[in-house]
Formats: C-alpha cells, sequence, structure tokens
C-alpha cells in the first residue's frame, strides 16, 4: 500500500499551503504562496503539476488563494471549493486572473471522490466570505484540517477527534497580542469568534479530546507577531501534561515555519 505523505509549504498570514497525497499524486490544500514556490517543493518530493488532482481552497482570503488563478487556468489544476468560497475568490483583488473552466464546486458534509482519496468540507468560523475546514481520507488514515476559525464547534471536534492527523490552528499567544502593538480593533477581531484559534484555545481542546487514535498534530498558522513556535509548543504540551498525555510518547507535536516548507511526512 502507498503511504500517505503530508508536508506544509508555508503557514501563516504570508501564505498558506499544504501537500497531502502519497508518492505518485496527490492534492493541495489551499494555495497561499506563489506559483514557482509551489512547484519547488513538488520537486522536492518528486512531484510536479500534472501529479496534482486539485487543489481545495478552505476561504478566500489572500494567504489562501494567491496562486489559485494561475494553477486553474494555467496549469488546469482542478480549484475545489464552495459556491460562496468561489464567489469570494472571483471578487479579491488578489486573484489577478480569474477561475472559469477550472472552478469547481463542493458542498458542505459530501464527500469527493479523487482516486484513493475521499474529502469532505465542513464549516468553521471565520470573518470570510465563507470558510471550511477539510477531512482527507486515505485507504484506513484520516487527515483534518481546521485552520483560520475562532472556536472549535461541535462540527469541527466531531472531525477532530476522529482523525489519525490533525492539522490545527494555533494562531496566537493570549498575553502576546493584548501586550502587543496592534490596535484593538483588530486584537479585538482576532481574539473574536470569527477570529483565530489562540495557543490556550487549541491546548484545551486537544488536552480534553484526545485519544489513542490521535498520532500526529501540527500546529498550524502561527502569527509572526503574536506567537512563537517554542511559545505554541509549550504551552500546548504543558496542558497536555496535566492529563498525562505525553508529547513524544502519546502522540507527535509539530510547529509547522511560516516561511519555508516543513519536512516530507510519511504515514
Amino acid at each position: 500500500m502507498d503511504k500517505l505523505r503530508f508536508q506544509s509549504f508555508g503557514s501563516g498570514s504570508s501564505g498558506n499551503c499544504y501537500f497531502i497525497g502519497n508518492s505518485s499524486c496527490g492534492i493541495l490544500i489551499d494555495a497561499g504562496i506563489g506559483v514557482r514556490s509551489i512547484r519547488r517543493c513538488l520537486r522536492n518530493i518528486g512531484l510536479d503539476f500534472e501529479n496534482i488532482w486539485g487543489v481545495f481552497v478552505t476561504h478566500d482570503h489572500t494567504d489562501h488563494i494567491k496562486a489559485v488563478g494561475p494553477l486553474g487556468e494555467k496549469h488546469l489544476i482542478p480549484i475545489y471549493s464552495t459556491r460562496r468560497v468561489h464567489e469570494g475568490i472571483q471578487q479579491s483583488y488578489c486573484v489577478t486572473e480569474k477561475l472559469y473552466s477550472s472552478r469547481k464546486y463542493i458542498e458542505k458534509n459530501e464527500k469527493v471522490k479523487i482516486g484513493d482519496f475521499r474529502i469532505t468540507a465542513f464549516s468553521v468560523s471565520h470573518d470570510s466570505t465563507d470558510s471550511v475546514g477539510y477531512t482527507i481520507e486515505y485507504k484506513e488514515k484520516s487527515f483534518t484540517f481546521a485552520t483560520d476559525l475562532g472556536y472549535i464547534s461541535e462540527e469541527v471536534a466531531s472531525h477532530l477527534k476522529h482523525a489519525d492527523y490533525i492539522v490545527l490552528e494555533a494562531n496566537y499567544d493570549e498575553q502576546m497580542l493584548q501586550n502587543g502593538p496592534y490596535p484593538i480593533h483588530l486584537k479585538n477581531r482576532i481574539a473574536a469568534q470569527t477570529g483565530h484559534l489562540s495557543n490556550e484555545q487549541a491546548a484545551l481542546f486537544l488536552a480534553e479530546n484526545y485519544n489513542q487514535k490521535m498520532k500526529y498534530v501540527f500546529l498550524c498558522h502561527l502569527s509572526r507577531e503574536n506567537n512563537m513556535p517554542e511559545i505554541a509548543y509549550t504551552t500546548i504540551q504543558n496542558r497536555l501534561k496535566v492529563n498525562n498525555i505525553i508529547v513524544g510518547v502519546d502522540l507527535q507535536l509539530i510547529t509547522l515555519d511560516r516561511l519555508s516548507s516543513s519536512e516530507l511526512f510519511v504515514f
């Protein structure tokens, strides 16, 4: 059986893009970094655009959709998302090459089957035109992405609790945000239920909902101004330890870099 592979190409406000697939093909979650950067990352793992069966977009903010135009219309990669997300993409100033033939509509909570992959979109709370997370099922494995969300709803929680591998937002440290340079309206936006998930919120969810099915947790979309990888990691590690969940023994915890690609994980 060809093993499941995952790599982050970039994770943060400068651009988000993740590969999930196997040794011969796969999909991208978001395309918020440059086309040439995406191609370089793919070639580093022995793939190219013809090996990508689709881009699944979480929402229409610039750091998630920067490259969808050329990927879809020039490189003929289907761009999947909800109708409302696609409406937002078409209206976005950052998408200078609009989507036409490559635009593919999906419905929340309905599986899309592409080869051996089954992809399900689910609602998350964020201040975009529309916003979704994704669960990708491959063989007997389940991988859930939940990024750019202000809180973890019951629906999101149900996907996370049944996943073997999780990409979960840990955007900000609460003290760094409150004591930092952002104006009050931006601080309030980030901390709102339609904003971003804090280290503490991610930590509490994982501590209260950990089960033996969870093998890896990847922390994504860390803020440059309001977080640090070591703070996110330690906050979650310490909260898990209170519940006798030991990082490195009971599950693996990885912080994803904002600007550079991660290692290639093979499961």
